[in-house]
């Protein structure tokens, strides 16, 4: 596909087909999901490739390899069936349709709006339930506040991950780029982590992770502090927050929609947390902010998502129409 306006126009079909549609329990239980295809390759090569008494230099490059493989399997795979696509009647409107799968809106929506739900009606350990879906910390230690701020908290991130990242490679590459964005996210949840048996063996997906969500993510932060604007907040403090304490997070990248969103809602994020047994003292973003949230605070969050969604929809509409 060529850049402009033609992806603009499909990337913006896959927007609004994951906002409208999102992922059909009634699709997903017959076939497997494409991340899942992924995820089964990721786990079939780690249990090969990742040998905890190898030397750490031999589990580096065989994570290397890995990663190259599964980037290799799911780019090529997405250019075939986008080349199929394209050249059928309405070639643009199937591909984005076929796209929005890997776009996470609505699923992302849903997935926090329960963690509101499940406090306001089944209290604290219902509360701990629903966010354990979406968060990897553990529940236990968790209060009502700090489910809340949980909840808040992947709402930002996975804003950037699973919304403005995937547009943002779809736009640039077509289905390859954003087939290839997925896997590697994919694989940074999965063999990214900083533990003795990952360290070495998924260093390479965690650092690619980290440089292809360096744009998504200053866009998310900025998308969000637009949002705060379009629903009545004040934009400033969202972009003050977002400049002065995005680099404190441990992450290069999720500190900015975070902080933005820490910045647009007055509240104390991120901060200590306990992932299973191990305890990290990372400093708050806004410090300052209120630390007792609670689910009217995620349904803000999620009222900003939104409205950062729709901004995102409206900035593609309004290129492709000046570059029609």
């Amino acid at each position: 596909m060529t850049l402009f306006p033609e992806t603009l126009l499909v990337v913006l079909v896959a927007l609004m087909a994951d906002a409208l549609i999102g992922d059909p329990d009634f699709v997903w239980r017959r076939i497997p999901h494409p991340v899942s295809w992924f995820g089964g390759l990721i786990r079939a090569l780690e249990t090969r490739m990742n040998r905890p008494e190898w030397p750490e230099t031999r589990r580096r490059m065989l994570g290397l390899l890995a990663l190259a493989v599964l980037i290799a399997v799911a780019t090529t795979g997405a250019w075939v069936l986008e080349r199929g696509l394209m050249a059928l009647p309405l070639g643009w409107f199937w591909t984005g349709l076929t796209g929005s799968v890997l776009i996470a809106q609505r699923s992302l929506h849903d997935h926090v709006a329960r963690v509101a739900d499940a406090l306001e009606r089944e209290g604290l350990e219902g509360g701990r339930r629903a966010v354990s879906m979406v968060v990897g910390r553990n529940p236990a230690t968790l209060d009502e506040a700090g489910v809340a701020r949980a909840a808040i908290e992947t709402t930002a991130e996975n804003f950037s991950d699973g919304v403005v990242a995937p547009a943002f490679w779809f736009l640039l590459f077509g289905l390859p780029g954003l087939a290839f964005y997925k896997a590697v996210n994919t694989a940074d949840s999965m063999i990214g982590h900083r533990s003795p048996r990952y360290l070495a063996y998924g260093w390479a997906s965690a650092r690619l992770d980290d440089l292809l969500n360096l744009v998504p993510a200053r866009m998310s932060g900025i998308l969000i502090a637009a949002a705060c604007a379009a629903i009545g907040r004040q934009p400033g403090p969202a972009l003050r927050v977002m400049l002065r304490d995005a680099r404190l997070h441990k992450s290069p990248n999720a500190g900015w929609p975070e902080a933005a969103m820490a910045g647009g809602l007055g509240l104390a994020l991120a901060g200590p947390r306990i992932y299973g047994t191990e305890r990290v003292d990372d400093p708050y973003l806004n410090a300052g902010g209120r630390r007792d949230a609670g689910p009217a605070d995620i349904r803000q969050a999620l009222t900003v998502m939104i409205a950062a969604c729709l901004l995102l929809m409206l900035v593609v509409a309004g290129l492709a129409l000046a570059l029609a």
